[in-house]
């Protein structure tokens, strides 16, 4: 049955139209917020980094962008996949892969440009050891290389890899949810499982470790938001019962306090039962069950409360609606103001009036930006065109592994 366009992500509210009749700005209002979040966060020594989400539960604004790019990838293809369409499909995603790839590229050698100019300009050389640019420097026949292959990621530089990674997996996510959604779900959900028990990741080139952001466990949360928006695009609806409107809040809720009042310790007593830490612990980059929890409880209680619902829903011309319509435009763009700002904090000693002005007229300089982006965009003017359309676009927060805090 054809999807009607008040059908709803949700059991009785709406929250992204399922017609594609008319752009839903809901999740572009997310995006906007996230983007905020996410640069506020990549400044960080700052006093506004402290009322940022990071502070108040398990989860941040990098799985929230990731399950909002999935439900995106959902609307966007809804129903309309066929198997035959495999190549077709592969080949779109492909070329959206390697589009994140160069925006990847344009941010990690503007980093590194610019902690070397600070380091040279203010003779600030401490400026090098910052956010694993020393790795590369020591070693440039072998650094380059890696930074290509993305075997090595700067610092607060490593987003892209893993969601260029995760639009490369769409076509047999569509494949197998073609097939069966409870089979793509449980596919994933293997996937996940078996790279946090194992530690299964792909490997640095330069240091010891994983990439910060592990792709194979990271799909399973993108997965879930593809298999449900499908499902609500071929008709379906979400579950709705007060048992899990109950159970959902409490976790939320459980997740405040536990970050709030610093009770980590209980984490290890869990650890210490000698379950597997993806099962118990906070770790981001195999996103453990804790984090992966704590989303999907947020996601539920907006989905199932029609108020939040409805305050999300902006006019077209909202600002956070145009900034996250150009969400990959402006990740870019504050990623690379986010590394001046950290240049300017470094050289200035974390100066707490400095810090606070740079957030704000940078936040400022993202709605210039994405306002101009816009006029340009309803002018028609050539070359308008997003480095990746906003309906695929994700953005991500650096969080220490142990604790959810951001890595300096």
């Amino acid at each position: 049955m054809p999807a009607t366009p008040e059908k709803t992500f949700g059991a009785g509210r709406s929250f992204v139209t399922a017609a594609a009749s008319k752009r839903d700005t809901r999740l572009d209002v997310l995006r906007g917020l996230a983007l905020i979040t996410i640069f506020i966060n990549h400044v960080p020594g700052q006093i506004f980094e402290n009322l940022t989400t990071k502070n108040f539960g398990f989860s941040d604004a990098a799985e929230a962008f990731v399950l909002i790019s999935g439900i995106a990838v959902g609307l966007a293809y809804g129903s309309r996949f066929e198997p035959g369409q495999w190549l077709q499909t592969a080949k779109k995603a492909s070329k959206r892969a390697f589009t994140l790839y160069l925006a990847h590229m344009i941010t990690t050698f503007m980093t590194l440009a610019l902690f070397l100019t600070g380091a040279w300009v203010f003779h600030r050389p401490g400026l090098l050891c910052e956010i694993n640019i020393l790795a590369v420097l020591t070693n440039l026949k072998a650094g380059i290389p890696s930074l290509l292959l993305l075997g090595h990621q700067i610092g607060y530089n490593n987003i892209l890899p893993m969601y260029g990674a995760l639009m490369l997996m769409v076509p047999i996510i569509l494949f197998l949810n073609a097939r069966s959604p409870l089979l793509a779900l449980t596919v994933s959900g293997s996937v996940w499982l078996l790279a946090g028990v194992f530690e299964i990741a792909p490997h640095n080139m330069l240091i010891e470790g994983y990439w910060f952001l592990n792709p194979l466990s990271w799909q399973f949360l993108f997965t879930i938001g593809i298999v449900g928006m499908t499902h609500v695009r071929r008709g379906g609806r979400l579950p709705q019962h007060p048992a899990l409107m109950i159970l959902a809040t409490s976790y939320v809720l459980l997740s405040f306090v536990w970050v709030v009042g610093q009770l980590w310790e209980f984490g290890d007593t869990l650890a210490s039962l000698g379950m597997p830490p993806v099962l118990t612990g906070f770790d981001k980059t195999f996103l453990s069950l804790p984090r992966l929890l704590h989303v999907l409880s947020l996601t539920y209680i907006v989905l199932n409360i029609g108020a939040l619902s409805r305050l999300l829903r902006r006019p077209a011309d909202h600002p956070l609606v145009i900034l996250g319509r150009h969400s990959l435009n402006i990740f870019v763009a504050g990623t690379i103001l986010a590394m001046i700002g950290q240049v300017m904090l470094y050289i200035n000693n974390r100066d707490q009036i400095v810090g606070p002005i740079f957030v704000v007229l940078g936040i400022a300089v993202q709605f210039a930006y994405a306002y101009h982006l816009e006029r340009k965009r309803k002018l028609g003017i050539p070359g308008r065109r997003q480095l990746v359309p906003a309906s695929m676009q994700t953005v991500p927060v650096r969080v220490d592994r142990s604790r959810g805090m951001d890595r300096k």
